[in-house]
């Protein structure tokens, strides 16, 4: 009876220990957050730029790890195989959390079943651009000039499948009109092609695109963005000019493994939204061209349910398929 005892004694004390984690405990170690992309990049940096004020807020260190590859599948399948204890977070996207769903037919991760969505962070709308010697002044002129000569416009992305390609879709289809892709491996050598004449425009980046825009060498025609974006006021949206289904952003949260904890997610997405709120961290999100927008875990939720949605029938629609 006393090794009876003895032995249930000890496996309490495991059943305790192996506890997930709670509000009240949480975070007593660093928290590790996965950036499935490269460092450098616009996703990055705005994990980056909450990241050292997240760490005050939470009382622990929040370190940064990169982890790119298949597009942030490498990224996000490390995070859905992970602990459900608050301690290894995504950052999560729009393409890992919308538009590689339907890209990728052989997903090692299920993007809704795999993932607690805890709070989205900021997010950069594409531009739409041309430069000065081809003679564009307008998305009219595009249009015109497109159905001119059907097929032999060209766009340039930073490659088949990425938000600078589905962003063109969009717009191909919303005006109707025969555009060649033309995919690039990145974003840096499109927009060196696009300077030098071998591609006739793209959809780029807002960050990306802004110096080469204020110096004269690209003209912006129009943003991808619900509303004039903070940086080109003097530049029309898409939707201003009748095109309501042409908006896309390269967007950015945190996700945690599935089976976390409420209370976990919860409070850490109260830390990040007092983070966002912090000036030097707004600023610093702005600076990048990024729009600082805090959503809790119940709309954030919502909102990717959406954004799978909505680029998953983009994706099928123009027949896109990367495996």
């Amino acid at each position: 009876m006393k090794r009876y005892a003895y032995a249930m004694a000890i496996l309490a004390a495991l059943a305790t220990w192996m506890q997930p984690a709670t509000a009240d405990t949480f975070p007593s170690k660093p928290i590790r957050v996965i950036v499935p992309f490269p460092a450098g990049g616009a996703i990055d940096i705005m994990v980056r730029a909450s990241g050292q004020q997240l760490s005050k807020e939470l009382g622990q260190p929040v370190v940064i790890e990169n982890r790119p590859g298949a597009s942030g599948n490498i990224g996000a399948d490390t995070v859905a195989k992970s602990a459900a204890d608050g301690y290894t977070l995504l950052a999560g996207t729009s393409a890992t959390h919308g538009a590689n769903p339907a890209l990728y037919t052989k997903l090692s991760y299920d993007a809704r079943r795999d993932f607690v969505p805890v709070a989205h962070i900021a997010g950069v709308p594409n531009v739409l651009v041309v430069t000065p010697a081809s003679g564009m002044r307008s998305v009219a002129d595009v249009i015109k000039q497109a159905r001119g000569n059907p097929g032999k416009l060209s766009y340039g992305s930073a490659g088949s499948g990425t938000s600078l390609h589905l962003a063109g879709e969009l717009f191909r289809g919303a005006a109707q009109v025969d555009l060649l892709h033309v995919p690039y491996k990145g974003g840096a050598p499109a927009t060196t092609d696009l300077l030098g004449g071998q591609i006739n425009m793209m959809f780029n980046t807002v960050p990306v695109a802004l110096a080469l825009i204020r110096s004269g060498k690209l003209t912006a025609l129009a943003t991808t963005s619900p509303k004039r974006h903070f940086a080109l006021a003097d530049v029309p949206t898409f939707v201003e000019l009748g095109y309501p289904m042409v908006q896309s952003e390269t967007w950015v949260g945190l996700f945690a493994p599935a089976g976390t904890a409420k209370e976990v997610a919860d409070k850490i997405a109260v830390a990040l939204e007092h983070a966002l709120q912090d000036k030097t961290v707004a600023d610093a999100l702005k600076q990048q061209g990024a729009e600082p927008k805090f959503m809790g875990p119940a709309e954030f939720s919502r909102y990717v349910d959406s954004e799978i949605s909505r680029w998953g029938a983009v994706v099928r629609a123009a027949g896109i398929k990367l495996d």
